[in-house]
C-alpha cells in the first residue's frame, strides 16, 4: 500500500491548492449534505456529519458554507435529496484495480464522465463487482503526537484496532494511520483521542487486499494521469487503487 499511500498524500496536499478554486469545496459540501440527510443535522449526534465538517474545516471551507450545506441536507434550505452514493469499479493500465466512490444527482452523467476518463487513458470502466472483491473497507484514524511504536502499538490494541501504518501528515510531519473495523470507526477515534493522540483525519477507506507493483516509468505515468483525471471529476469523492510504486518513480511520473 506504500505507493498508493504516497500518492494519496500528494493528492491531499494538492487539494489544499484546489480548494480555493471551489472544486474541493463542492465535493466536501456534498459529503456534508449527504451526512446531514442521513442522520440528525447536529454534529454532536451524527458522527458522519462531524467527520465531514472536520474535513471541510481542514480544507479551509468557511463556516457559512458549512452551515448552508447542513441546512440543505436537512431540508431547511432547498434539497440535497437528489444526491446518491454510488460505487464504480474499473481497471487501469496494466490491470490495476480501481475503486471509485461518487456522490451524484445524475447517474448517466457520472458514468459517462468516468467511462471517458478511463478510455482516454488506457483503462476501462467495469461492471459492478469486477474488482470490489479485491478491497476491504476499514475505519482509519490518522493520529499525530507521541508516535513511539511501543506506545502506539499498545494504544492501538487498547482502542480495538487491527493494525497501524506509519506515514506523514499533509505537512510532512510524522503520523500514523490506525486501522480498525469500519463499523467501529467512532469508537476507535474516541479511544485514540482519550489516549492523548491528536486526530488529524477520520474516514472510511477501501484497503486493497493484493497489489500490483509498478516499475515501468511509462506505465506509472499513464496510471497516475488516469488517477488524476478520475479525482478531478466533480462527482467523484475518492479513488482507490491496488498499485505499489517507489517514491522515486512516483516523483518522476508526477513531474
Amino acid at each position: 500500500m506504500a505507493g498508493h499511500s504516497k500518492w494519496a498524500n500528494i493528492k491531499r496536499q494538492k487539494a489544499r491548492v484546489d480548494a480555493v478554486k471551489g472544486k474541493v469545496f463542492a465535493k466536501l459540501s456534498r459529503q456534508i449534505i449527504v451526512a446531514a440527510r442521513s442522520g440528525v443535522p447536529d454534529p454532536a449526534g451524527n458522527f458522519q456529519l462531524r467527520t465531514a465538517i472536520d474535513k471541510a474545516k481542514a480544507a479551509g471551507i468557511p463556516n457559512d458554507n458549512i452551515e448552508r450545506a447542513i441546512a440543505k441536507g436537512s431540508g431547511k434550505l432547498g434539497s440535497g435529496g437528489g444526491l446518491e452514493a454510488i460505487r464504480y469499479e474499473g481497471y487501469g493500465p496494466g490491470g490495476v484495480a480501481i475503486l471509485i466512490e461518487a456522490l451524484t444527482d445524475n447517474r448517466n452523467r457520472t458514468a459517462a464522465d468516468l467511462r471517458s476518463a478511463f478510455s482516454k487513458r488506457g483503462g476501462n470502466l467495469g461492471e459492478t463487482g469486477c474488482v470490489g472483491w479485491m478491497f476491504e473497507q476499514k475505519g482509519v484514524v490518522t493520529v499525530r503526537g507521541d508516535l513511539e511504536e511501543e506506545h502506539l502499538l499498545e494504544a492501538s490494541l487498547e482502542a480495538g484496532a487491527d493494525t497501524y501504518e506509519l506515514t506523514e501528515d499533509d505537512d510532512g510531519n510524522p503520523a500514523a494511520d490506525v486501522l480498525g473495523e469500519s463499523t467501529e470507526l467512532e469508537a476507535l477515534e474516541t479511544a485514540l483521542r482519550e489516549q492523548g493522540y491528536a486526530i488529524a483525519n477520520t474516514e472510511l477507506r477501501w484497503i486493497p487486499q493484493n497489489s500490483i507493483e509498478v516499475t515501468d516509468a511509462d506505465h506509472a505515468a499513464a496510471l497516475l494521469k488516469l488517477m488524476d483525471a478520475l479525482e478531478d471529476l466533480d462527482d467523484v469523492q475518492s479513488v482507490t487503487a491496488n498499485f505499489e510504486m517507489s517514491d522515486e518513480l512516483m516523483s518522476l511520473s508526477l513531474v
